[in-house]
């Protein structure tokens, strides 16, 4: 693989994604060290494409394994109430103004931006969990009070984010 150049003088072959490639990297190392998911999940997925544009997001990867302030600073990154959305928004928003131009690597943290924000995944409704209501509304009972659980779609981020975070602790 010829290394990524940004100066021109690479030769006009093709620029290799490897600050993507490396995130990616660590975010399959976190999710797999914590065993949460089956890695052939859209779960999965979504967490660690969460993973992946957080650390590539925070100043990129480090050449060797994780240091406990850079664990720290993921954690903080992906706390549940932290405002990850505006934060990778903004931060994609800058790289594209600072790199002008064609970037391999901004093009894939988009791509998974994109998939993580348009896709809907499947989750459990936390808010369903709890006692029966006591006095049922007027009307004929819905799915949810006849015993089927209660479905909620969110976007793929909202599933991959906790999912990195727990992950994150379990590293």
């Amino acid at each position: 693989m010829r290394p990524e150049r940004r100066d021109g003088s690479g030769g006009g072959g093709l620029l290799i994604p490897m600050a993507w490639m490396y995130a990616e990297y660590i975010a399959d190392e976190l999710l797999r060290t914590g065993e949460l998911m089956e890695p052939a999940t859209l779960e999965y997925r979504a967490g660690r494409d969460a993973l992946a544009l957080t650390v590539f997001l925070s100043d990129g990867a480090v050449a060797e394994a994780l240091p406990a302030t850079r664990v720290d600073e993921l954690r903080l990154l992906t706390a549940y109430g932290a405002p990850w959305r505006g934060w990778v928004c903004e931060r994609l928003d800058a790289l594209e103004t600072a790199r002008g131009g064609p970037d391999p690597d901004l093009a894939l943290a988009r791509a998974a931006w994109r998939w993580l924000e348009d896709t809907e995944l499947l989750a459990a409704d936390l808010d369903a969990i709890g006692p029966p209501d006591p006095e049922p509304a007027d009307g004929p009972p819905g799915p949810e009070a006849e015993g089927a659980p209660a479905q909620v779609w969110t976007p793929a981020w909202q599933l991959g984010l906790p999912l990195g975070h727990l992950s994150i602790h379990l590293y």
